[in-house]
């Protein structure tokens, strides 16, 4: 019989923990969804600049007590096409929208506005990317429900769809409505 070295066992083992890795974060309920740190905590200041003569909002209106989402975008961003209209069928709802232009150009955004309407109830202009930073953005767009405190309760990344809007933009809404 042929004597096992130590070094043939390295193979097998580094193979076992790969698999054992792959099966426990294929058990997460959804792979896609990206942590948020902020979820259940107050959303950070909202430093933005006015865009174009579009009423304006700030932090302070965050904590009104009205459900509402924030939304960053982008008229760059081909994904924030793709989720307009559905903002625009949430606004008409009565959802309360708050838009966050994200590093853009003020007439490059004011054209998007126009072309596709504007489901925001206020617009705010984050030009050079900081208030991002401070919300932990990915990218754009990403949309997040916040409670009448001004607490984050959900934050999904990537374009509102349907889809989206009723697995969970509508349970968040729903939920942060019954606090």
């Amino acid at each position: 019989m042929a004597k096992i070295r130590p070094l043939m066992l390295v193979p097998p083992v580094i193979f076992l923990g790969l698999a054992a890795m792959f099966l426990v974060g294929m058990q997460r309920d959804d792979p896609d969804a990206l942590p948020s740190a902020l979820a259940g905590r107050t959303a950070p200041d909202l430093v933005v600049t006015p865009l174009g003569d579009l009423p304006a909002f700030d932090g302070s209106m965050l904590a009104d007590g009205e459900v509402k989402l924030v939304n960053f975008w982008a008229s760059w961003c081909a994904p924030c096409r793709v989720e307009h209209p559905n903002l625009e069928a949430l606004a008409a709802e009565g959802v309360t929208i708050y838009g966050v232009n994200y590093k853009d150009k003020a007439p490059q955004a004011l054209a998007f506005l126009e072309e596709l309407g504007n489901p925001y109830a206020a617009v705010g202009q984050d030009a050079d990317g900081r208030t991002g930073l401070d919300w932990g953005l990915y990218g754009v767009p990403e949309t997040f429900v916040i409670d009448g405190e001004g607490k984050v309760v959900t934050r999904f990344a990537g374009p509102v769809t349907e889809r989206v809007i009723e697995a969970t933009i509508r349970p968040a809404l729903e939920s942060a409505a019954a606090e």
